[in-house]
């Protein structure tokens, strides 16, 4: 008996006798071999979940996941010595496993109670299927087509064009004024949400990330996401920009304005939609956003070396600057007549869409117009007058710092742009001085204020903003500690959060088992085959960003007692609604769809230029793709080049560094090396000051393994 006994004292704990934990958060796609990697334990004080307890105990443990073996163990370490965060009214506690680096699926336990949290990855390339499974959900939004398989999983397949129809968008006509004089082909583009409007003005944030995103890094995107038009040779972010620029060359009268709005309707699927398609007049605003999207889109396309397209779309949006300066007050104030968001702009509103067109016309042109404007108008800039860099204003500050590595631009302008954001990201409490403070229990810092509708945006964007520092290589010495920064914003997204959840929808497939099951979507809504991931037929696609938690969040004003019926009325009950209400800020959201009077589209609507935000911040941590990736030996070495375009200088960073020594060569078209570094590191510094602007090669050899990339200089 005593022999049995001692026996069963060492069997070892196996997966099936272990309790998942929400409380142990983890980003749940994984880590990148070389990055910081803290889970965050929870123990909730305040809200929806103030009565659980958890403790993390003394020593917790990395577990592989093929054998439940014991890898790596440490304490944690309180937060602030026990405190309690007003913002997530948890208590929390850090473990630090950054030293795990190997490749392979992990979770974390604590023996002290024998909970683990969900399993994870270690992996160079843990993003690559993530990236295009969120550029996939822009497919899913396109208007005036149909989702078919193979490009459309069977799930989630509308066979039928949507808004196709008489009346619709193919003759769409003036809200105004519906004559068939009015009438207008003004199908395609991308609906903006979970609706199926379309906004020129929506638009634009989107669209700018998108090309950035393309422009910085166009290694990082591949031509085989399963689009329609995936295998033509084109990087299928530029296929899926092209399918919202058509639309919007579409929206652009012979005088150069620009419509502004194309709303009406709602069904599920999109194609059962008939109802009638009406159109908003051009105006200023939406003329010279579509300016702005024109020369980006234009930049973007002839690096890639479409020129005729960039050829149109740079005479589209010279055209459509000249009409927006000769009409300088047009407004049409689309609420309550057309679509649902008011798409008007306000005088700081206008100012940035003129901005980010002066800016990238003057990159495709170089006319001293758009020079001149930009240099005499830049310190109307939030950027410029407040000294700091808003989470709210990426796009047009990215315009910013994008001008400011311009060729003939004044040295007093761009270095007062870099110098600016420079000082802002270093120091401000909400930018690197959060980090560095710890201000956050879950690591990813953003005021109480900042909890607002559309939050998983604004956690995206304040992560592009740190990374921006590498991009545009200012303060090199804090690098590391800005890509650190940047990847806890995709953490938080990604499960370590109050609710251990992921907040793309329905990305089991990629390993989030704890991920959204529903979202505000009339496709995807409630009642449909597409209602709930786990209770209905279909669940929504995969891959949207939902909105996030949003402390303002509130029912209708209808509620309790005011909504028509009893059953409306019904419907206002709010002791299923906590959370989102009477919560922290962080804890003001619930998994949820349903339409009036509960208004979740507060909470859980996605939307375009959310979920481009997110795609431009993941991009960053993307290994390289095929495109623009040349393999010179059967043994590939992966490595990456930071940033790409660059300026001053690029790093050289290896992804999976083995201490061989390495040769790296910078190599011009012609054959000719002009620098050349030799080291055992895992980073490499090139300086490009003085080098002309072009097309480079960088090769790296470490042992047996090599590789070559393009690297563009500007």
């Amino acid at each position: 008996m005593k022999q049995i006994l001692a026996l069963l004292l060492f069997i070892p704990i196996t997966a099936a006798t272990q309790t998942l934990s929400y409380h142990l958060k983890i980003d749940q796609f994984g880590y990148l071999p070389d990055a910081l990697k803290v889970a965050v334990i929870a123990d909730p004080q305040a809200g929806f979940n103030s009565a659980e307890s958890y403790t993390p105990g003394n020593s917790l443990q990395i577990r592989r996941v093929s054998d439940n073996s014991v890898v790596f163990s440490a304490a944690p370490t309180a937060w602030k010595n026990g405190a309690t965060d007003a913002i997530s009214g948890d208590k929390a506690w850090w473990f630090d496993f950054s030293g795990v680096n190997t490749p392979g699926e992990y979770y974390v336990f604590n023996p002290g109670n024998n909970t683990r949290s969900e399993s994870f990855r270690i992996a160079p390339d843990i993003y690559n299927e993530l990236l295009k499974t969120a550029l996939r959900t822009f497919y899913y939004q396109r208007c005036g087509t149909d989702k078919s398989t193979p490009y459309a999983e069977a799930k989630w397949s509308d066979p039928l064009s949507c808004h196709v129809a008489a009346s619709q968008d193919k003759q769409c006509r003036l809200v105004s004024n519906p004559v068939l004089a009015t009438e207008r082909d003004l199908s395609g583009g991308w609906h903006d949400a979970g609706d199926f409007n379309k906004y020129v003005n929506f638009a634009l944030n989107p669209v700018l990330d998108l090309a950035g995103s393309y422009l910085e890094q166009p290694e990082v995107f591949g031509d085989n996401y399963g689009i329609p038009e995936s295998g033509n040779g084109v990087p299928d972010l530029l296929d899926e920009l092209k399918w919202e620029l058509d639309w919007l060359l579409r929206m652009q009268q012979s005088n150069g304005s620009v419509l502004c709005v194309v709303g009406g309707g709602n069904a599920s699927p999109p194609s059962a939609d008939g109802a009638v398609r009406r159109y908003g007049p051009a105006t200023t605003s939406a003329t010279y956003s579509a300016a702005a999207m024109f020369a980006i889109g234009s930049r973007a396309f002839r690096q890639s070396g479409n020129n005729p397209y960039a050829d149109a779309l740079q005479t589209a949006a010279a055209d459509a600057w000249e009409w927006a300066k000769s009409n300088p007050g047009i407004t049409y104030y689309n609420s309550g007549s057309l679509a649902a968001g008011e798409q008007e702009t306000d005088a700081y509103g206008l100012f940035i869409s003129r901005l980010c067109a002066a800016i990238y016309l003057y990159d495709i042109t170089g006319d001293s117009e758009f020079k001149t404007w930009t240099e005499n108008n830049v310190s109307q800039h939030h950027l410029m007058q407040w000294g700091w860099a808003s989470m709210y204003e990426t796009s047009s500050i990215d315009a910013l710092l994008h001008y400011a590595a311009l060729p003939g631009v004044a040295g007093s302008i761009s270095n007062q742009i870099r110098t600016t954001y420079s000082n802002s990201l270093g120091t401000a409490a909400d930018h690197l001085g959060g980090y560095n403070s710890q201000s956050d229990p879950y690591r990813a810092y953003l005021g109480d204020g900042n909890y607002v509708w559309g939050s998983n945006q604004i956690k995206s964007r304040e992560g592009v903003l740190h990374y921006n520092m590498i991009t545009h290589d200012l303060s090199p010495a804090l690098h590391s500690k800005f890509r650190d920064a940047a990847l806890e914003y995709l953490h938080y997204l990604h499960g370590v959060n109050p609710f251990g959840l992921c907040y793309l929808t329905n990305m089991a497939g990629l390993g989030a088992e704890n991920s959204a099951r529903e979202m505000y979507h009339v496709w995807f809504g409630d009642g449909t085959p597409w209602d709930n991931s786990q209770t209905s037929p279909k669940g929504p696609a995969p891959g949207y960003l939902t909105g996030g938690p949003n402390k303002y969040y509130n029912i209708d004003g209808c509620c309790p007692s005011n909504c028509g019926s009893a059953q409306n009325n019904a419907l206002c009950a709010t002791a299923s609604l906590q959370p989102p209400l009477n919560q922290p800020a962080m804890k003001s959201y619930k998994d949820w769809n349903t339409s009036w009077p509960q208004n979740s589209w507060q909470v859980t609507e996605p939307a375009i230029y959310y979920q481009a935000a997110y795609i431009r911040l993941l991009s960053k941590f993307v290994q390289n793709t095929s495109v623009g990736v040349t393999e010179i030996s059967d043994n590939p070495l992966v490595f990456r080049l930071l940033p790409n375009p660059a300026t001053h200088s690029c790093l050289v960073q290896l992804e999976q560094y083995n201490s061989d020594a390495c040769l790296i060569r910078l190599v011009n078209t012609s054959g000719q090396i002009l620098q050349e570094k030799y080291g055992s590191e895992a980073r490499f510094w090139l300086n490009l000051e003085g080098l002309p602007s072009g097309i480079y090669m960088v090769q790296v050899q470490a042992g047996t393994k090599s590789g070559v990339q393009r690297l563009i200089v500007r």
